[in-house]
């Protein structure tokens, strides 16, 4: 852990934080929308606006980039990133070149993995998985204080873990995912479909979003089941079920020593985390010896920035 000052930035299909970090410590911070603009666009505002942070004379002991995409170990090439369109796109190399600095790059959720390993909900324990479920659902793997990447860098998927063979189609052209069902998406799908199978037993939610079915949201269910509402609270005992089978599952696969929840679908429905926890109980073979905790993240919005600040750090010689 460096107690020195880093940099880091955590870019994202609307927005971007810029960041100087010293530790857990988030000094000085900065946002900005990314929201229709180009790579090249992104990478020039991400590297103005870190000169601006920096005091006269300063200059950080690395810079770490976490974004939303698939990338290359070492390289810091974005394969993909969907939410900003981007294809092949050298990342580190472009922000090397504008900050004349060496640049470390990797996934957002991986970056936020590892500053909770290190700093948040997971410190102290040698093996941590962390899940953040938002719109969608990432994750990240920290074995031994170092991340666990893979092949091509995208180690952990969980949110596309198969759930359900013959379920709902989902986003990346499978069938039964578990985003389909636990992350935020799936969620507001669920109760639409619900309400739309019976509009009586969904009329508190539809007052909650004008009487449109399609205004329907994950906060609006989240809410509605904060209140009571018995097809609300069904709906994310759905979600809750969905995501105790795949959790059940990481623990199978990588007997982790504690399992991290953060997003903003945690954040709105709280209870999702208790509830989850017993369905993962249920489902373990009875041949687990060590049932890891599941902890909610700690860190919030400044996950991503310290994660990939301190992985940058960790890693520049």
């Amino acid at each position: 852990m460096s107690e020195a000052l880093s940099a880091g930035i955590d870019i994202g299909g609307t927005k971007a934080e810029v960041a100087l970090v010293r530790g857990r410590e988030v000094v000085a911070h900065q946002r900005f929308p990314t929201g229709g603009k180009t790579a090249e666009e992104i990478v020039g505002e991400a590297a103005a606006t870190l000169r601006a942070l920096l005091p006269a004379g300063a200059a950080p002991r690395a810079v770490g980039v976490g974004v939303a995409g698939r990338v290359e170990p070492g390289s810091g090439l974005v394969f993909q990133a969907p939410n900003l369109g981007w294809k092949s796109y050298p990342l580190g190399e472009r922000l090397t070149a504008a900050l004349r600095l060496p640049v470390s790059v990797l996934n957002d959720v991986q970056a936020a993995t590892y500053a909770e390993g290190v700093y948040g909900a997971g410190r102290g324990a040698s093996s941590v998985v962390a899940l953040f479920i938002g719109t969608g659902i990432g994750s990240g793997i920290l074995e031994g204080g170092s991340l666990l990447r893979g092949c091509s860098g995208s180690a952990g998927e969980w949110g596309h873990s198969v759930v359900d063979y013959r379920g709902a189609l989902c986003t990346c052209g499978n069938r039964g995912c578990l985003e389909t069902l636990a992350a935020g998406w799936g969620i507001a799908r669920l109760a639409r479909e619900a309400v739309t199978a019976d509009p009586v037993a969904g009329e508190a939610l539809l007052a909650r979003v004008g009487g449109e079915v399609e205004h329907i949201t994950t906060r609006a269910v989240g809410e509605a089941a904060t209140a009571g509402d018995p097809l609300a609270l069904g709906v994310f005992e759905t979600a809750a079920e969905a995501l105790g089978a795949g959790l059940a599952s990481i623990v199978n696969a990588l007997d982790p020593c504690r399992i991290v929840l953060g997003g903003g679908v945690m954040e709105g429905y709280p209870t999702l985390l208790k509830t989850a926890d017993e369905r993962m109980r249920a489902r373990l073979a009875a041949s687990v010896a060590v049932i890891p905790p599941l902890m909610p993240a700690e860190l919030g919005r400044f996950s991503g920035v310290i994660g990939a600040a301190e992985w940058a750090s960790a890693n520049t010689p």
